[in-house]
């Protein structure tokens, strides 16, 4: 007897712990299925997800603001350097200016002209020192066969001897590069 009580004891003992366990499986599919659990974990995805669009937001807004700043900065240094990017070249000019206004005044008072000839010279040799420090080259011309990168046909003449016929005999006007770029043609005249 006392063995089959012991065995009803385990019995009942067992079938707590079955009805714990289902009892404890049901009340986590309560709350599972119970709607305010599931309300409130939606409200608290809704709110994280609202918080994280408001600080893409704001952040988007700030890039978008930097960028602007960064566009009106650029444009505004363009500009400077548009109207202001010629002051070192006109600045390195002006002390030729000087000698040439000199030359000007010193003129009125000369009556020997190689000097005043000297004078001009050497104001052209400094200018043309200037300009090759800037990269400006004058294009040779002197007895070059005639090339249509470098130079501008002004007239055709007949050429004074054979090996002259597609030379240049005479330049009109010089022509130049910057760094090795035609900035101007040399006007010449061809013999053929």
């Amino acid at each position: 007897m006392k063995e089959e009580n012991k065995k009803q004891e385990i019995e009942v003992e067992e079938g707590n712990d079955a009805f714990s366990d289902s009892q404890s499986v049901s009340n986590e599919t309560e709350q599972a299925c119970d709607p305010e659990v599931e309300e409130e974990t939606a409200e608290s995805l809704l709110e994280k997800a609202k918080t994280e669009i408001a600080e893409l937001k704001d952040k988007n807004l700030r890039q978008m603001a930097e960028f602007d700043n960064y566009r009106k900065r650029v444009l505004k240094e363009k500009a400077d350097l548009i109207l202001n990017g010629g002051e070192k070249v006109l600045t390195e000019i002006l002390p030729i200016i000087d000698d040439l206004e000199r030359a000007e005044q010193g003129m009125e008072h000369m009556t020997e002209v190689n000097a005043v000839k000297e004078g001009v010279e050497l104001i052209i040799e400094k200018f043309m020192k200037f300009m090759k420090s800037q990269g400006v080259e004058p294009i040779d011309t002197k007895d070059k066969d005639f090339d249509v990168n470098y130079h501008e046909a002004i007239t055709m003449i007949p050429a004074p001897a054979p090996e002259m016929k597609g030379k240049v005999i005479d330049c009109i006007s010089k022509g130049y590069t910057l760094n090795e770029k035609v900035i101007r043609y040399a006007k010449v005249v061809v013999g053929e």
